[in-house]
């Protein structure tokens, strides 16, 4: 167990450059003291760490100095090497991977070498959604270039209202479902665009100071939930049959299916009453419960119930046989 402990506080050392015990006790789950133990017990092994004073101090490794990754486990090995996604790299131009891996492959223990291909050989990514495509923008490497040297990028960006200019300081890249999007900074807020919808982008010379509260991960899901509520902003009260209900669970996205309200009880046929989020307009509401078809009958809003009727009767009339000419 404290190899394990003395071993994470190199290479966190290694990775961070310099961290105060506070913050080793906290990563490693032990007191400050035994951090302090940990640091004293490394130093009389010959580890060049040392200590620095004052409010920016903390503990640090000698300059040039390097952890052998003798210390990771058969799990720690497979979980680096699962995380090796060689097409998404090369669209950001860091096509180093597969050398990346051979030198690690070079560093680990005999032990480990067999099985380091063993997740590359069992499991596999493919980013896009079913019957979709992954994108591939032609500005993404010059914005990934820009986004590593914090320069800002000016972009012709053609967004479903009109075409926009903007200057961006891009924060970060997310590939989602086979398309890339680009969280950016434009004056005081932060927005998302899709690479793709990016005409032209110029990266300019002049820098930016990234805001060290920026937290990518956190940005994207608040991002994708809020642009999921503008989405679904109403309500539908609807009976559902039993196929209809299993079908619910098929058809709808994650977010109208999580605030998707149903009732315990069922009537004498098995129907059960259904509050659920729909589109923002009478269209877009009605092509989502359509799919349904006669295993869904609409009961609320009134005006959503007679456009649903409205297109069943004229999609009735398109497909009515009897009405064909002779």
């Amino acid at each position: 167990m404290r190899a394990s402990r003395l071993l994470s506080i190199l290479t966190t050392l290694q990775a961070k450059g310099q961290a105060t015990a506070p913050e080793l006790a906290e990563a490693c789950e032990v007191s400050v003291r035994t951090i302090y133990r940990d640091i004293d017990a490394l130093a009389a092994a010959g580890i060049p760490v040392y200590a620095e004073r004052g409010a920016e101090g903390g503990f640090r490794l000698l300059d040039g100095y390097r952890v052998r990754l003798n210390g990771l486990s058969p799990a720690e090995t497979d979980a680096l090497f699962m995380a090796g996604l060689p097409g998404p790299a090369a669209a950001l131009g860091l096509d180093a991977l597969s050398t990346a891996q051979t030198k690690l492959v070079a560093a680990l223990p005999q032990s480990l070498r067999a099985n380091a291909g063993r997740m590359q050989a069992r499991f596999h990514l493919d980013a896009p959604g079913w019957f979709g495509e992954a994108e591939e923008p032609p500005h993404l490497r010059a914005i990934a270039d820009a986004l590593l040297a914090d320069r800002l990028v000016d972009i012709r960006y053609q967004s479903w209202r009109a075409e926009k200019r903007r200057r961006v300081a891009p924060l970060g890249l997310v590939l989602k479902g086979g398309s890339w999007y680009l969280a950016g900074k434009v004056e005081r807020s932060v927005r998302t665009y899709r690479v793709a919808r990016i005409l032209d982008c110029t990266v300019t010379d002049e820098s930016f100071a990234r805001p060290p509260a920026f937290d990518l991960a956190a940005h994207w899901r608040a991002a994708t939930e809020r642009l999921e509520a503008e989405l679904h902003p109403n309500i539908a009260t609807v009976r559902l049959s039993p196929l209809g209900v299993k079908l619910l669970e098929v058809w709808s996205q994650p977010y109208v299916r999580a605030r998707t309200r149903l009732a315990d009880d069922a009537d004498a046929d098995g129907w059960r009453i259904a509050t659920i989020p729909t589109g923002t307009t009478l269209w877009h509401a009605a092509g989502e419960l359509l799919r349904f078809g006669p295993e869904a009958d609409v009961l609320d809003p009134p005006e959503l119930r007679a456009k649903m009727a409205e297109l069943a009767q004229a999609m009735a009339r398109r497909y009515d046989v009897s009405a064909t000419t002779e």
